[in-house]
């Protein structure tokens, strides 16, 4: 890859610095709104930001070879791109159970599958119109997500949509780390993803020269 196709190097701490700020910012309005649809306290909390290789996003994604419940999203306006929201399928059925109201581990308890593909989709618009919100306040480009896409399947598959598309300019990625967690003292539970950023090839100089990341040097 071309060093000037590389946009790692020219981070330093207070772009990782915004890049946190704008993760904060989505999680707490995504909080918000978690909060008022399931009824319940929710926290919110993004552990890290980082700006990975290729090889690195299928390993913090639990492996090329693990299966996954992804929620997919195009992104519209002046800066296309993907973006996913990847949990495990036992963290993707406890968000589905609160949402519907299904006690955990009852016994004979099926959930049709549409409302839990309607509960996860949900779940897509919230976290993903929260972030986009965020890094439009921060970028002043005009982002907007399609309708959330669900799939459920083996990483590699899942993510290789983004990957090819993004090695046409780069060998890196976003990744904000998410950690969702209900309830109080030591009744708190916790719903852990990942959500993985992949600007189009054309977006990705857009996006961090009006985050201010890149200067022409």
């Amino acid at each position: 890859m071309c060093e000037e196709n590389s946009f790692h190097g020219n981070f330093g701490p207070v772009q990782f610095d915004v890049l946190k700020e704008i993760g904060n910012i989505g999680a707490g309005h995504a909080a918000t709104s978690l909060s008022t649809l399931l009824n319940e306290k929710i926290e919110m909390h993004v552990p890290g930001v980082e700006i990975v290789d290729f090889d690195e996003v299928m390993e913090l994604a639990g492996g090329a070879d693990k299966e996954v419940v992804s929620i997919y999203q195009r992104i519209g306006g002046d800066a296309p791109g993907s973006m996913f929201f990847v949990l495990t399928p036992p963290h993707a059925d406890r968000f589905v159970q609160r949402l519907t109201g299904t006690p955990q581990g009852e016994t004979g308890a099926e959930i049709d599958p549409e409302m839990s593909i309607s509960a996860l989709q949900e779940l897509g618009n919230i976290l993903s119109g929260a972030y986009l919100t965020a890094l439009s306040d921060f970028t002043k480009l005009d982002l907007s997500p399609t309708v959330p896409f669900l799939a459920q399947d083996l990483v590699g598959a899942i993510l290789s949509v983004g990957l090819i598309e993004l090695s046409q300019v780069s060998d890196q990625a976003i990744v904000i780390k998410t950690s969702l967690m209900e309830g109080e003292g030591d009744q708190k539970e916790f719903i852990e993803g990942q959500f993985f950023l992949f600007p189009d090839p054309l977006s990705y100089k857009k996006i961090f020269t009006a985050m201010g990341v890149l200067h022409g040097d």
